[in-house]
């Protein structure tokens, strides 16, 4: 079941909007007032804000823009409901980040029509999401396999180069140790590679194949191709 903040002062226009809603098999919560609105939205989530713009502590047009700037309620799509009509408040509330906006007196079907087409939006905006964050999560594993797998490879080189070294009847200590240095270098790269993506906060994805993506990372592997050698 959907769920619908209602956030006006008018104890009157919140029922006469809770039952409307209510008969359209909608989950209404209320507030009487901005600042009561604002945590309530903050702490339940819901999928739509219906809020009015003349409040007495706090207008409709601050508590939209409060909500739009907070990243926890970001995207939750508000409709402005007002009985200022110029085109002046019109242009305030959208550019406060307002999904919609509706003057009253208006009529059910209205209503109920400019409600639907917000929640149609805010789940297709919710699945484009889930999907940006599937393909994020999918490009972040091919890039961590694609960028290891190279330094895991001196890693294993250079082991199988100690044991040789061990089995010899003169070990050679500088030897050994040039392949300690490898695998030194192997460990940094893996530890800049991981240590890039654990810093990713705005990742970019590039093709890695026609069906594939990577994320975007610097990584330095001159010294590790010429280790390969």
């Amino acid at each position: 079941m959907k769920k619908i903040l209602v956030i006006d002062d008018l104890p009157e226009n919140v029922f006469m909007l809770q039952d409307r809603l209510e008969h359209e098999g909608y989950e209404v919560l209320t507030a009487y007032d901005g600042f009561t609105g604002i945590d309530k939205a903050k702490n339940v989530l819901p999928d739509l804000i219906l809020l009015d713009v003349m409040m007495p502590d706090i207008t409709g047009f601050e508590v939209c823009n409060i909500l739009v700037n907070d990243p926890l309620t970001k995207d939750i799509p508000i409709i402005l409901v007002t009985a200022k009509s110029d085109a002046e408040d019109t242009k305030e509330g959208l550019e406060a980040g307002a999904f919609d906006y509706i003057k009253k007196p208006f009529n059910r079907i209205e209503l109920l029509a400019r409600v639907n087409s917000a929640l149609k939006l805010s789940e297709a905006h919710k699945l484009i999401l889930e999907s940006e964050k599937r393909d994020t999560y999918l490009a972040t594993v091919v890039t961590a396999n694609h960028k290891i797998k190279q330094p895991l490879t001196l890693l294993s080189l250079s082991s199988a180069a100690i044991k040789r070294e061990l089995n010899q009847d003169n070990i050679s200590p500088e030897a050994i140790l040039k392949r300690v240095r490898y695998i030194d270098i192997a460990i940094k790269e893996i530890n800049d590679v991981l240590n890039q993506l654990n810093a990713i906060k705005n990742p970019i994805l590039s093709n890695y194949t026609s069906n594939i993506k990577m994320v975007k990372v610097e990584t330095n592997t001159d010294e590790i191709n010429g280790n390969l050698d």
